[in-house]
């Protein structure tokens, strides 16, 4: 017996496929036709009552629900001693014949007629007879009050498709993307299982169904078949479901995709307290983003370009790939959704959410995209990303945040949806953005474990983090083959080439230097021998220029000062830039004096800026200068050691100036540093 109580359409979903559902929306009917049925027989038919008027037809009691079938009902869902309201869709002399649904039609004979109709009218009836020719025979049902409950088929789930291949089959989902080809139009479509491309033709180039839009629920029947290797659903019809049909849909497969959101359950990969205290944070970021893929929206990640900021997006970009591949039939998907894009600037340029943006609208109108989520990994954490976020402001464009580097919480606050950062837990830039988001991207995807253990080393060394967890980071990297030399080296490649692809993720090439997801362990080695050796040539290049030209001067806090015009007496243009060249200088005379050392690397209008064994804290130093300096056009920041600066080129003597003399003022503390100590090979 069909079970007619109201069925959670999810409560398998990730199991085997959706229940049928019974709602008590009322739809309009489409075209009808008849098929034959198999034979059932010896039916229980109803008697007629006494009050039928000899008519034969049945009078049941009060309180009864009748079934209005979906129009891709099939036999199924017809039971014996229930009723169903049917429509004429003929009259011939000794009855009507009537549509139950698409699929189920039948004849109700004049001796079960309790009145005349016409092609359209509506009566209730109930199953007579399946003859053996397949013929069905109906009786109608004369009711004074009654219930009616819409009846929909089981959907299939778009994870279970595969198995499906050349029959037929029914999703009920979101759109979230839809894609206007030379020929079909490709709606992606989103149940609690996985989303998948349903094509429809209404001719080549020609949208079919216009009246779909993205996030409208809908429901599909069609045929599951493979084009280039992938299961796409060949639509046969398409249908926008509305009010509490679809806000049913929508309840049901939130709940479901809350649950396949949740991230992993995992351990740190090292014991450290102060890593414990932004765990939660790092959770909530992870079941965003994988509530992000569910609902197909793209993902841009912008990153800082070095070493720490590829540590930080490598490893969260296979894991994000792999979890979109994992979601999506189609497998083009993860090219298609996710990007990953470096930034020069350690803030979010306004040239950098120009060019975003603009790809985000094209990809919504070329492609029916959702607009993305902003992801910002090592930089976006300060007052200088707030014009940028300002700008998306005016769209709907979520911003996740995951940095280190000293925060404005006041001035990014109501403008960033999430926000990591350990100075919000009052820890520091040690914890390194790399080792966040290795642990985010294990969260993600916990089968990358293996393939990241070495990552948050390379991260801290790449970072000059003084961690208390470094050794353990060491450690773990030792037990997958690295010493502290072969991870500096690694290091050093990724700078280099980063440096020369400039604007490009650089692909294949930066997830072999990192080795995460490398398919050759002998071509990570070599890559990353040749890339470093030519970074060290490149380097020693600079420094034989420029050495010469450093300036020395003692403080009154017993710090030595060097300065170096970068602009005047370097090579510009080629690497290592301005603030590598700054670094490696800073490195040199810190193991050269074995005091507190500063460097100053300048330009016309910018600072880079190293310390050792100096508690500079240079955001406070950048919010002094702006104050103080009328005209200067100071903006910058970075970690109590490490930092940069900009200004207007013709106050560059003012704001270096009272730069130095806040420099002289500062407390001396051995204990904190940014020089990596000098490896011989």
């Amino acid at each position: 017996m069909f079970d007619v109580k109201r069925m959670n359409a999810f409560d398998s979903a990730r199991r085997g496929g959706w229940s049928g559902r019974v709602l008590t929306r009322r739809v309009p009917r489409d075209a009808f036709r008849r098929v034959k049925l198999p034979w059932v027989p010896n039916l229980v038919q109803m008697s007629p009552a006494d009050d039928a008027g000899g008519s034969g037809v049945a009078v049941p009691d009060s309180g009864t629900t009748v079934y209005d079938l979906a129009d891709n009902c099939d036999f199924e869902h017809v039971e014996p001693g229930e009723y169903y309201l049917g429509t004429v869709n003929g009259v011939v002399k000794y009855g009507v014949f009537v549509d139950l649904s698409d699929d189920v039609s039948g004849l109700v004979h004049s001796s079960n007629l309790g009145g005349s109709y016409d092609v359209g009218d509506e009566l209730v009836v109930e199953l007579d007879e399946v003859r053996e020719d397949g013929d069905v025979a109906f009786a109608e049902v004369a009711l004074d009050e009654y219930d009616v409950e819409r009846v929909e088929p089981a959907s299939n789930d778009v994870g279970a498709l595969g198995d499906f291949v050349g029959e037929q089959v029914t999703l009920v989902g979101s759109v979230v993307q839809i894609k206007q080809t030379n020929g079909p139009t490709v709606f992606q479509v989103r149940d609690a299982t996985g989303i998948a491309p349903c094509a429809a033709f209404e001719e080549a180039g020609v949208r079919a169904y216009p009246e779909v839009e993205l996030d409208d629920v809908v429901r599909i029947e069609g045929h599951a078949e493979t084009r280039d290797d992938a299961v796409q659903v060949e639509v046969d019809n398409l249908t926008v479901l509305a009010g509490e049909q679809a806000a049913d849909v929508r309840e049901e497969q939130s709940a479901v995709l809350d649950e396949v959101a949740a991230p992993h359950d995992i351990d740190p990969l090292v014991e450290w307290p102060a890593l414990e205290k932004l765990w939660d944070d790092l959770e909530a970021v992870a079941q965003r983003l994988r509530r992000t893929v569910l609902e197909g929206r793209p993902i841009r990640m912008r990153h800082h370009a070095d070493g720490d900021g590829i540590c930080a997006s490598v490893p969260l970009q296979v894991a994000l790939e792999r979890f979109v591949a994992e979601t999506y039939e189609d497998p083009e998907a993860p090219q298609h959704l996710l990007k990953r894009l470096p930034s020069k600037a350690p803030y979010y340029e306004m040239e950098d959410v120009t060019r975003d943006l603009n790809f985000a609208l094209e990809d919504r109108t070329r492609h029916g995209q959702k607009l993305p989520l902003l992801l910002m990994l090592d930089n976006g954490s300060t007052e200088e990303d707030t014009p940028a976020y300002r700008n998306l402001a005016h769209y709907d464009i979520p911003i996740v945040v995951v940095d280190h580097h000293h925060p404005d919480p006041g001035a990014v606050e109501g403008l960033v949806d999430e926000h990591v950062n350990p100075y919000l837990h009052d820890e520091d830039y040690r914890i390194t953005t790399g080792m966040l988001c290795v642990e985010l991207a294990r969260m993600i995807d916990p089968d990358l474990t293996d393939d990241v253990r070495h990552v948050p080393a390379v991260a801290g060394l790449s970072d000059r983090s003084e961690a208390d967890a470094m050794a353990d980071y060491l450690a773990l990297a030792g037990e997958e083959g690295y010493d502290e030399s072969e991870l500096r080296d690694v290091g050093e490649a990724l700078d280099y080439a980063t440096f020369w692809l400039r604007y490009d993720d650089g692909g294949q090439l930066v997830t072999d230097a990192l080795n995460v997801d490398c398919d050759d362990e002998t071509r990570h080695h070599e890559l990353v021998d040749f890339l470093a050796e030519r970074a060290e040539r490149d380097v020693q290049r600079q420094l034989d220029v420029a050495m010469d030209h450093v300036e020395h001067e003692r403080l009154d806090n017993g710090a030595h000062l060097y300065r170096i015009d970068v602009e005047n007496h370097a090579h510009r243009f080629t690497y290592p830039a301005p603030g590598k060249t700054t670094g490696e200088i800073h490195d040199r005379k810190v193991a050269e004096t074995g005091d507190p050392v500063i460097t100053i690397g300048y330009g016309p209008d910018f600072a880079v800026l190293r310390s050792d064994g100096v508690r500079l804290d240079i955001p406070e130093m950048v919010e002094e200068l702006k104050d103080e300096i009328e005209g200067g056009g100071v903006s910058g920041g970075g970690h109590l050691v490490v930092g940069s600066i900009k200004f207007v080129s013709g106050m560059r003597v003012s704001v270096i100036e009272a730069l130095v003399a806040k420099m002289a003022d500062a407390e001396i503390d051995e204990e904190l540093g940014s020089s990596a100590p000098l490896v011989e090979d």
